[in-house]
């Protein structure tokens, strides 16, 4: 199994310990990919409103979270 598959299941373990461990590295691979699609897309020309609609937020969200990276 992969690691996100195996973070999937511990996030739902019955001992919360696991289950919270689980959820904060998941939180932190989502945001890791959210971060490299995001410059991705970028890199591609898509201007801050198409990366917005897709991720479902503001086009305000988007940039004041990811337009610091480069």
């Amino acid at each position: 199994m992969s690691e996100a598959t195996d973070l999937a299941t511990d996030a739902g373990h019955t001992d919360p310990r696991v289950g919270l461990r689980a959820v904060a590295a998941l939180r932190r691979l989502l945001e890791h990919l959210e971060s490299a699609q995001v410059r991705n897309a970028r890199a591609k020309g898509w201007p801050w409103q198409q990366i917005a609609d897709e991720l479902g937020v503001s086009r305000q969200a988007v940039h004041k979270k990811h337009g610091k990276e480069r």
